[in-house]
């Protein structure tokens, strides 16, 4: 055995590994209080050491105890390595040796902008379009993570020139866009004075290789829980293992692995030990010299049943060697192994939600037990926070310690949208955003911005008004002097920041200064200053410091278009996440895959384990093909998969208690179980252990109780009845249709006085489109009774102009309607030409009323507007109806769903209609006029007009009779196969609620 191996152990997994290494010291130091102190412990994270100082306060049973000195690996201090001594520890005139006088890391921040300034100076070599700010500062934040990656592989950009003649027309591009990295990038970073914090790292991480060698360390130095995934950090392992007093701990190595299966270990970078199998490699040492750490009597005080872990390892052995499967069922001690799954529950959920109830009820079950503690361990962060909402409705509170994103948290999103609401020129929708957010004030009472908010919220509703908050403040829409005042105020205090937002060419420091500043204005209440509102929270500090990390790095950047700044602001802000300090609850946690490395709990639940999100997928690298990958020298990008593996490798054989938790579907779409799943399920079936016995169904039972109500008493449908005496006596013809296929639309427009609000940014609905095109032809019809003129196309147009009007101005409108009417109106004047030649005159939009006065029934009044009634050479009328949307088939027709045209016959016939005779009506007709392709045409309705208006009315008398009744209710939909187009009371009747025909059953409107 080499010397090296009595300075290499491992803590098996099944064995909590921060508890093992802590009762280890203890045992070592024989519980003196004192000696620990001497130690020195590094570990892989900063939470890992906070995880080992409550391990050793739970071992020493509360007694004083002073704590060796632990830091985590990547954080190495070149001011600690000073103080240690040592060679290059520093020379007669003070100043630092070689390898400890190094450059600061340069700030994020301050390198994504660095090289974005480079991109833009770029940016013209790599395409006719060069990139903006924000696809610049997007794409520098992927090359400082590709920076990151090359420095912690140490592989240089030497060999890009070699790679290109090879490859493809696009990597060939690809590569001279990095030349940014190997050529550009160097000089930058000098010129600031720093290192990139990547290589800076290796660089400390190395010289403390070199100073342990130079003069070993007479106080034990440990690392522990590292496998050596950074080349920096596996040189700085092997030189602790090399040390007298050096010593390094691995988690969860195999020591009983085959030397063919280790092998294969070695170049299998999906393999949880793959990692480790490379450490190893590099020490010279075989698993089976590794040594455990620190004795059998250990493994059995901390340590769950070993089968476990051993049954887990087998289920990931390489998919090369998975034929031996079949020696493990021969060999195994089933009875051990059934033993080691007794506490280990899986649970396949049908639903994201299900999962996270069923999560929360565990954990809420497992704080029944004085004393014990659970922890869900997941990279899906939807889940996790489902989990923390559901454990809500207990009064639990808890942390995602993985953490947010920053710009999904309050402060942020408040930031985002001072900037967009002035970038804007105050659009409604960002605007109300705005003004509605929790933090905003603008320098009143909170309660009074929310209802000055929501009085905006009804001035702004319809098209947009023109831009800007001055002209906003001096719109009629705005209605009382309060409110006027308000909106002032506002752009009054907006006035530096929107100027400066609309310059073609501003600093962005400038920028950052004046959005902060209106931001704390906005944030301001009447008792409380903007700062104070604003920055509070952990959240707010983690925006504090976002802002006065992004004001440092941007201080000599070069002007940009003002309106880029919102773009620009909110990419930065990208990648920030904020963690919380400490826990909320004491027994409870929630790790990412990171947070839990070398943690455990007495209950572990493993949650999201399906593809793609626990194994994650393999990232596709934007810069390099994979022979690219390999000729630089950078690892697989399943080596990712396999760090996945040993965390759940590690997690799932520790746990005294385990439950393994899965949905079926996400989001709608079904899930492919975790491939560590699949194969866990083959290897039990081998053991003749069906894997359905690991399924706890009991969780899902008591998930679907915890929201059942209990004895549902069904309810009827409503069916309002208002008294007769408020029930409509007047209503039009089109209202008469909505009467027949929707009767509770009657109800909540004409009894409840319900109008449906207009969308925010609206464009002209259909309706008003339709207006604006009756409109220009009534107009056009009346100026030319006499005769088409030579110019009537000019004039169609004149006239189409007047009536769209304002509309006209709004993009969409003048892009796609417009176009669309001047199509209508060459179609109109040609069926126009052709048609008067059989007129005796037209008469254009006129209206009637009829009485209808039937027995035992109050008076009815029937109101109607024709588009145009002709009067025929021929004998007779013609009633014409202008459709710009969809006109009824003749099967509506036939059944008595669309009674606009033959009610206008009975009207006609009648002689309602004001400058008409009365007459028989011979024609009734649909112009549907769209403008697509086919611009128009003409449907006429092919029944006898007078015999169709004779049933029509027979059918509104019977409909005046039946709502005169004060049992007859306004049903919603009473035929689902004759449906309105338009149905703007469905959510307040509730109809989806008791059900409605299938889709495919109904009729087109």
């Amino acid at each position: 055995m080499s010397s090296a191996a009595r300075h290499v152990y491992t803590i098996p997994a099944g064995i909590g590994f921060l508890e093992a290494l802590a009762a280890g010291l203890l045992d070592e130091t024989s519980g003196d209080p004192l000696a620990l102190a001497g130690y020195r412990i590094l570990l892989p994270t900063r939470r890992a050491c906070r995880a080992l100082q409550e391990a050793f306060l739970r071992r020493s049973d509360g007694q004083p105890l002073l704590l060796p000195r632990l830091q985590p690996l990547g954080d190495i201090d070149a001011d600690e390595q000073l103080l240690a001594g040592g060679p290059g520890g520093g020379d007669e005139s003070g100043a630092l040796g070689e390898g400890f006088d190094l450059p600061p890391a340069i700030a994020p921040l301050r390198r994504q902008l660095l090289l974005t300034r480079a991109i833009l100076k770029a940016g013209h070599q790599f395409g006719a379009q060069p990139p903006g700010i924000d696809q610049a500062s997007r794409l520098a934040a992927e090359l400082a993570r590709l920076l990151d990656q090359m420095a912690t592989e140490q592989v240089g950009f030497e060999g890009l020139a070699d790679l290109a003649p090879d490859h493809a027309e696009h990597w060939q591009k690809t590569v001279r866009f990095l030349e940014i990295l190997s050529k550009v990038w160097p000089t930058m970073l000098a010129a600031e004075g720093a290192l990139d914090p990547a290589d800076r790292r290796n660089c400390l991480l190395h010289a403390e290789a070199v100073q342990l060698k130079a003069e070993p360390p007479r106080e034990p130095v440990i690392a522990a829980g590292s496998t050596g995934s950074i080349p920096a950090t596996a040189e700085l392992l092997a030189t602790l293992a090399a040390l007298p007093n050096g010593r390094v701990i691995l988690p969860g190595l195999d020591r009983e692995t085959s030397a063919e299966d280790w092998k294969a270990i070695e170049e299998d970078p999906l393999h949880p030990q793959h990692g480790m199998a490379l450490l190893l490699k590099r020490f010279g040492l075989a698993p089976s010299e590794v040594e455990i750490w620190p004795d059998e009597m250990t493994r059995r005080r901390l340590g769950v049943p070993a089968s476990r872990a051993r049954l887990i390892g087998e289920a990931l052995r390489p998919a090369e060697t998975t034929d031996r499967w079949h020696d493990f069922a021969r060999e195994a001690d089933r009875e051990r192994i059934a033993l080691g799954l007794k506490p280990v529950q899986r649970v396949d959920c049908p639903a994201l939600q299900d999962e996270a109830q069923v999560i929360a009820l565990r954990m809420r079950q497992a704080l029944e037990e004085p004393g014990k503690r659970a922890a869900l361990i997941t990279p899906d962060r939807k889940l996790a926070r489902r989990v923390a909402g559901e454990l809500g409705r207990w009064g639990i509170e808890i942390d995602d310690s993985a953490g947010r994103p920053l710009d999904q948290t309050p402060p942020a999103v408040f930031l985002r949208l001072a900037a967009a609401t002035i970038a804007e020129r105050a659009a409604p929708a960002t605007l109300l955003s705005l003004l509605k957010h929790p933090i905003a004030a603008c320098g009143v009472k909170p309660v009074l911005c929310r209802q000055f908010a929501r009085r905006l919220d009804d001035a702004l509703r319809g098209p947009r008004p023109r831009p800007g908050l001055k002209i906003l403040a001096r719109s009629a829409r705005v209605e009382g002097e309060d409110l006027k005042k308000f909106v002032a105020g506002l752009a009054a205090r907006a006035e530096t920041f929107d100027d400066l937002i609309r310059r073609k060419k501003v600093r962005p420091a400038d920028l950052l200064d004046a959005h902060v500043k209106l931001a704390e204005w906005f944030a301001a209440s009447d008792e409380e200053k903007g700062p104070a509102r604003l920055w509070a929270s952990e959240a707010g500090e983690a925006a504090a410091d976002f802002i006065a990390d992004l004001a440092e790095a941007l201080v000599d950047f070069e002007p940009i278009e003002g309106r880029r700044w919102p773009d620009l602001f909110e990419i930065l802000m990208a990648g920030r996440v904020v963690r919380p300090r400490f826990g909320r609850h004491p027994r409870l946690a929630i790790w990412g895959p990171l947070e839990a490395r070398l943690q455990q709990a007495d209950l572990m639940i493993l949650g999201g384990l399906n593809e793609q999100t626990w194994p994650p997928e393999a990232q596709v690298d934007p810069w390099f093909s994979r022979p690219m990958r390999k000729a630089l020298g950078l690892t697989s990008p399943e080596r990712r998969i396999g760090m996945a593996a040993h965390d759940f490798a590690q997690a799932a054989s520790s746990a005294p208690e385990l439950m393994l938790t899965r949905a079926l579907r996400v989001e709608g779409a079904p899930t492919v179980p975790s491939r560590w799943l699949m194969r866990l399920d083959s290897v039990l079936r081998l053991l003749n252990i069906p894997p359905e016995t690991l399924h706890a169904g009991i969780w899902l039972g008591w998930q679907r109780e915890i929201d059942r109500v209990d004895e549902p008493k069904p309810i009827s449908a409503p069916q309002p009845r208002p008294p007769v005496a408020f029930r409509p006596r007047k209503l039009s013809v089109t209202e008469i249709e909505t009467w027949i296929r929707d009767p509770y639309a009657i109800y909540a427009r004409r009894i409840l006085n319900l109008e449906p609000l207009d969308s925010l940014d609206a464009d002209p609905t259909a309706a008003e489109r339709g207006s604006f095109i009756h409109d220009a032809l009534e107009n056009f019809l009346r100026t030319t009774k006499d005769g088409l003129p030579d110019d009537a196309y000019e004039k169609l147009l004149e006239f189409g102009r007047k009536a769209f009007g304002a509309a006209l101005d709004r993009p969409t409108v003048f892009a796609f309607w417009w176009p669309r009417f001047k199509r209508i109106a060459r179609w109109f004047l040609a069926k126009e030409t052709r048609y008067r030649l059989d007129l005796i005159e037209s008469i254009p939009e006129t209206t009637a009323e009829m009485a209808f006065n039937l027995a035992g029934c109050p008076e009815f009044t029937l109101r109607g507007k024709a588009d145009r009634i002709d009067r025929l050479k021929a004998g007779g009328l013609a009633i014409i109806d202008y459709k710009t949307g969809g006109i009824p088939t003749a099967k509506q027709i036939r059944t008595g769903h669309a009674p606009q045209l033959p009610l206008e016959a009975v009207m006609a016939a009648a002689g309602k209609f004001a400058h008409v005779p009365a007459e028989y009506v011979a024609e009734l007709a649909y112009w549907q006029l769209k403008g697509g392709r086919e611009p128009a045409k003409e449907q006429r309705v092919e029944d006898d007009p007078m015999a169709l208006a004779a049933r029509y009315r027979g059918q509104l008398e019977a409909l005046i009779t039946a709502f005169n009744d004060p049992a007859m209710p306004y049903h919603p939909l009473p035929d689902p196969k004759y449906v309105p187009a338009f149905r703007v009371y469905d959510h307040l009747s509730r109809r989806a609620e008791w059900g409605v025909a299938a889709a495919d059953e109904i009729d087109e409107p």
